[in-house]
This record gives structure tokens, C-alpha cells and sequence, in this order.
């Protein structure tokens, strides 16, 4: 057998770039970007499959379909690239026949491209680059190398060196655009926490810089109010203008407090810590309404006097009436206000109990809306209700910013309840709110 099975070999100098380009295209670049990917089991088994084929209709061009050594030592290497990603050493050693003796340069390449990308030793992708160019440059049967032929061995040296370390090029810039893409998402996750810290750091200097103020404007506001009060307390001789000047020396005291505790949370910037000043809660409603200066009849169960309600949902329900009961002040002098207090299945029962003298269907309408708000709430139910303005009574003239029913609905929502409020028919108003018997969240609400 003569050296004339070489000239296809070196024939086509640029044929050793199309077994690289195949490996590439066949595995996913995580810095590759398209408008369209096909799904990811797709491409894996694609980057599996389509080299093996590739080697397949490789060793068939080359040696035709009679079966033969040649054919069997390619089809051999073509097949073997099925394990390459779990052997990749062992695959390119088995494929070394293939390129020696059948001639077949894929299966070979392929390989040497998965070593070099899953095995990026020096010193073995050195020994394969050498075993792959030797493999290529000697013929087989070895008796049929030729010394002289300076050319042609030239020729074929050339070809046998970019076969080896074309391969190698293309497995360590895969493998190092790889470790590149995974290195810009670690950064990329380390910038976003990085400027979530930073914000958090402006929010909590924000916070302190907003307690510095309130602590300094309002608390001296609040402390002179107090201090002038205590004076007209002492010195004035009208007693009720001495119970007036002791309640709002004894309101600035409450507020003082419920500012320090402000003051506190703004301060932690959104840390468990504990609270400065007790919370109020529902057995503190009495004290409140006998502050408020105004008509007001309270209504209530036991439920102010047990302590089966969480404590947010006590609190909750303390800055409803307290609100309610300073838009009454605000907009309806004089007026007569009903609070009340109770379970939500008591007040389920009181609407059965009022549905009964209607007609027999209105009754059951009513009786069946009730029950079903109580089995939404089971919990506990507040109710501000006024009647209409005395028209001799003064308007206080109290500033007002129209956001206090909305961060109590807030506040109801946040807890997993409802808050409703509107006008009567009697030309008053009611504040309305339900709180579940367990809360969503049992923060400070």
C-alpha cells in the first residue's frame, strides 16, 4: 500500500476547522445570547448526538460502506464520543486508531476538544496533542512513510499540528468564557447585595436623622404645651379650668410617649427590639374616651377585659377608636358618639337577634349576610358611630391631612381585616372594622 490515501488528507488544509467549529456550535455558551433558545433537554442531547454523527458520515466518506478495518476502527471512534463528557481521556485514546488507520479526523478532534475543555491539564493536553499529531502524520502501515518526501511530509506535519492544537485552542476558550460568564454573575449578585446594603444604610441614617428631628421640634413643642399647662393648672381658680389644664397636661404626657417610642423604632431602622413605653390595648379604651371631652356612651363585652386577642390586633383596634374619636372632635362638635367593642360573634348574634322582626325573607337575607361576614372574621369588632354635628358647638378648627381613615384601613388590611367607613342616614358618620381571631402578621401594626 503507497502513500495515496494521503493526498485527501492534505488536500484540504482547511478542512481541520470544521470538526472544531462543530463542538462549539454544539455546546451552550453562557455568554451566547439570541432572541430564541430551544429548550435546555433539547441541547443537551443535540451537543451529545450531532458530533457522533458528524464522526459517522466522516469514517463513511472516507471509507466507504464496505465493511473493513479501516470502516470498523472509524465507526469504533465515532461511537466512543457517546461517553466523551464522563471518559474524556480514555475516548480520545480510543479514538487515536480511527485517525491512524481509517483516517477519519472528527472523532479525534472532538475528543481532544472535550479533554481540553473538561481536563484543562497542561501536561495532558501536551501528551494528547502530541499522540493526536503523531497519529496523523504517520501512515499506516508504517512501512509506507517515506523520508525523503520533504514536501509532502512538511505538508503533512503542518496539517498534524493544526489538527492537535486547533481543538486545544477552541476547548480552553470555551472553558475560559465559561468560568468568565459564572464570574460576572457572582459579581453581579455581589453588586446587587452590595447596593441593597447601601440602601438599607441610607434608609437607616435617614431614619435616625428623622428621629433626630422629631425628638427635637416635637418633643420641645409637645414639653412646652405641657409645662404651660401645669402652670394653668396651679394657678388657675375655676375648677374646670384646672381639670382642663390637667387633662391636656396628661395628653402632652401621652404623647411625649408614644413620641419616644417613634423615636425608638426609627431609631433601630427596622430591628426586633424591645419597645420603649408599653403599647396601648383594649382595657385602655376607658381612660381614652374619658380624655376625649366629648359625649361619648362605650359599649363592650368581655372582650376588653380578657386577654384572648393578640396584641397587635388590641392595638390596632385602640388607634381606630382614638383616631375616630379625633375626627369627631374635628368635624362633628358636639355630637354624640357610640363605641363599641365585642366579639364577632356577638355581633353576629345581635344581627340574627335584629333580622327576626323583618320579613321572613328579609330576615334570612340579613341572617345569612351576618353569618357569613362573622365566619370570614371570627375575631374581634370595633364601631365608631356619631351622630350629626351640634350646631351651637365651635368648630376647634384642628388641622387635619385626610390620610387617617386610609393608614387605618391600612393598618385593618395589613392585619388580615376589613375597616369600612360613611355616613349615616342620621347625618353622622361610623368607622367600622373587623379583625380575624388570628392575624396575618403579628407585628407592630
Amino acid at each position: 500500500m503507497t502513500v495515496s490515501p494521503l493526498p485527501p488528507r492534505s488536500s484540504s488544509p482547511g478542512t481541520p476547522g470544521a470538526p472544531a467549529s462543530s463542538p462549539s456550535a454544539s455546546s451552550p455558551s453562557p455568554l451566547s445570547a439570541g432572541r430564541w433558545r430551544p429548550p435546555r433537554r433539547v441541547m443537551r442531547w443535540g451537543s451529545l448526538i450531532v458530533p457522533v454523527l458528524l464522526a459517522v458520515a466522516d469514517a463513511l466518506l472516507v471509507n466507504g460502506v464496505t465493511f473493513g478495518l479501516e470502516l470498523n476502527v472509524s465507526l469504533a471512534a465515532a461511537a466512543a464520543l457517546l461517553v466523551r463528557r464522563r471518559l474524556p481521556a480514555l475516548v480520545f485514546l480510543i479514538t487515536l486508531p480511527g485517525i491512524l488507520i481509517g483516517y477519519v479526523w472528527f472523532a479525534p478532534m472532538i475528543a481532544l476538544y472535550t479533554v481540553a475543555l473538561l481536563r484543562p491539564n497542561r501536561r495532558l493536553l501536551g501528551i494528547s496533542a502530541l499522540l493526536l499529531a503523531a497519529a496523523h502524520f504517520i501512515p499506516w502501515p508504517v512501512s509506507d512513510f517515506e523520508p525523503t518526501a520533504y514536501r509532502e511530509n512538511t505538508l503533512t506535519l503542518i496539517d498534524a499540528c493544526v489538527t492537535s492544537v486547533g481543538p486545544i485552542a477552541l476547548g480552553l476558550l470555551v472553558r475560559t468564557r465559561g468560568e468568565l460568564a459564572a464570574r460576572i454573575k457572582d459579581l453581579t449578585r455581589s453588586r446587587r447585595h452590595a447596593d441593597e446594603l447601601i440602601a438599607e444604610q441610607v434608609l437607616s441614617t435617614e431614619r435616625a436623622r428623622l428621629a433626630r428631628e422629631m425628638h427635637d421640634v416635637v418633643a420641645h413643642q409637645v414639653s412646652l404645651i405641657s409645662l404651660q399647662a401645669g402652670a394653668v393648672q396651679i394657678s388657675a381658680e375655676d375648677a374646670k379650668a384646672r381639670e382642663g389644664a390637667r387633662t391636656i397636661r396628661e395628653l402632652s404626657v401621652r404623647t411625649l410617649d408614644e413620641l419616644r417610642h417613634m423615636v425608638g423604632i426609627l431609631r433601630a431602622a427596622g430591628g426586633d427590639h424591645e419597645e420603649l413605653t408599653p403599647q396601648p390595648r383594649l382595657a385602655d379604651l376607658p381612660r381614652l374616651i374619658e380624655l376625649s371631652a366629648l359625649n361619648v356612651s362605650f359599649e363592650t363585652d368581655d372582650a376588653t377585659r380578657r386577654p384572648g386577642h393578640p396584641e397587635a390586633v388590641e392595638r390596632a383596634a385602640f388607634r381606630i377608636v382614638q383616631e375616630a374619636l379625633t375626627n369627631v372632635r374635628k368635624h362633628a362638635p358636639g355630637a354624640r358618639v357610640t363605641v363599641r367593642v365585642n366579639d364577632a360573634e356577638s355581633a353576629d348574634g345581635a344581627a340574627r337577634t335584629a333580622a327576626k322582626g323583618a320579613a321572613p325573607s328579609a330576615a334570612e337575607g340579613a341572617a345569612q349576610g351576618a353569618a357569613e361576614k362573622a365566619e370570614e372574621t371570627r375575631g374581634l369588632r370595633v364601631e365608631v358611630r356619631n351622630g350629626p354635628p351640634d350646631a351651637s358647638a365651635v368648630a376647634p378648627g384642628l388641622p387635619g391631612g385626610g390620610h387617617g381613615l386610609v393608614g387605618l384601613r391600612e393598618r385593618a388590611q395589613l392585619l388580615g381585616g376589613t375597616l369600612e367607613a360613611g355616613p349615616t342616614e342620621e347625618g353622622g358618620f361610623v368607622v367600622r372594622a373587623d379583625f380575624p381571631k388570628t392575624p396575618r402578621v403579628t407585628g407592630t401594626a
